[in-house]
C-alpha cells in the first residue's frame, strides 16, 4: 500500500494538475483578501463590516462558493487516467482495484487538505492585513476565526475526495466535469429558488458547506425575494452531511470499479 501511495503521489506531481490546483487555491485566498481589503460595507449593496462577526463570516464564506474547484480537480485527476488509458497499466500492476481507489482517495485527500490550508492561510492573512489597514478589530475572536479557517481547509479536502469518487463513478471526463460543474455552479442555486423544494437545500453539499462555514448569504438573498428560505443545519451536522456524501460516493465507486471493465 505504501508503494501504491508513493506511486499516486508521483503521478500527481508529474503532471501539471498540482500547478493548476495551487494556482486555484492562491486565487481563492487572494480573492477573499481583496474583498476584505475593499471592505464588505463598501459593496453594492452594502454588507456588514469586518468589525462584525457576520461580516467576517461573509467574506470567508465566499471561499466556500469556490469549494467545487477542488472537486473538479479531483474528478479530473481520476477521469484523465481513463481518458488516456493509463488506468489499464495501473490495474495490470495492481489487480486489486479497491486498493488502487483507496490509494487515490488517500493521496488526493491529503492534496485537498493542502489546497484548503493554502486558501485558509492566505484568507486569514488577508483578513489580518485588512483589519490593520482599516484600523478595526475583526468581528470574530482569534480562536473562533482559526477554527473557521480550519473548517474551510477540511471542507476543501472533503470536496476533493468527493470529486475523486465521482470521477471513479462516471469515468468519462467530459461528462463527469459537466455534471459536477453544472450541479455546483447552477443546480443548487436553482433548487434554492424553488419554494418547497428548497427545503432540501440544507442537506445538499452546498447547504452543508454553508452550515459548516456559517455562510448564510445565499439563503438571505433568497429570503429578500419573498421566497421562504430554509434554515441551515448546525456546523457539526453540516460537516457530517458533507462527509456523508463523500463516503457514499466512495462506497459506490468501490462497488462499481470492482465490476466494470476498463474500456
Amino acid at each position: 500500500m505504501i508503494t501504491l501511495l508513493s506511486a499516486e503521489a508521483r503521478r500527481l506531481l508529474s503532471t501539471r494538475l498540482w500547478v493548476w490546483a495551487l494556482a486555484a487555491a492562491v486565487f481563492t485566498g487572494v480573492l477573499v483578501s481583496v474583498m476584505a481589503l475593499a471592505g464588505p460595507e463598501n459593496f453594492d449593496p452594502p454588507m456588514p463590516a469586518l468589525s462584525t462577526a457576520q461580516g467576517t463570516r461573509l467574506v470567508l464564506g465566499m471561499a466556500g462558493l469556490l469549494a467545487f474547484v477542488p472537486a473538479l480537480l479531483g474528478t479530473t485527476a481520476v477521469t484523465a487516467e481513463y481518458r488516456h488509458q493509463t488506468i489499464t497499466f495501473t490495474y495490470l500492476f495492481v489487480p486489486r482495484r479497491g486498493t488502487v481507489l483507496a490509494a487515490k482517495l488517500g493521496i488526493y485527500g491529503v492534496a485537498g487538505l493542502a489546497y484548503g490550508l493554502v486558501v485558509a492561510v492566505l484568507a486569514g492573512a488577508g483578513l489580518a492585513v485588512a483589519a490593520a489597514v482599516h484600523g478595526i478589530t475583526l468581528g470574530l475572536p482569534t480562536g473562533e476565526l482559526v477554527g473557521l479557517l480550519l473548517r474551510i481547509a477540511v471542507m476543501m479536502a472533503v470536496y476533493t475526495l468527493l470529486g475523486v469518487a465521482f470521477g471513479a463513478l462516471l469515468r468519462n471526463q467530459v461528462t463527469a466535469l459537466a455534471v459536477l460543474g453544472g450541479y455546483f455552479y447552477m443546480g443548487e442555486t436553482l433548487l434554492l429558488l424553488i419554494p418547497g423544494v428548497n427545503t432540501m437545500y440544507p442537506f445538499l453539499p452546498g447547504g452543508a458547506s454553508s452550515a459548516l462555514t456559517g455562510f448564510t448569504f445565499l439563503a438571505d438573498a433568497v429570503a429578500q425575494t419573498g421566497i421562504s428560505a430554509p434554515h441551515l443545519l448546525s456546523a457539526p451536522l453540516g460537516a457530517l452531511v458533507l462527509l456523508g456524501y463523500a463516503v457514499v460516493a466512495a462506497v459506490l465507486a468501490f462497488a462499481t470499479s470492482l465490476r466494470r471493465d476498463v474500456a
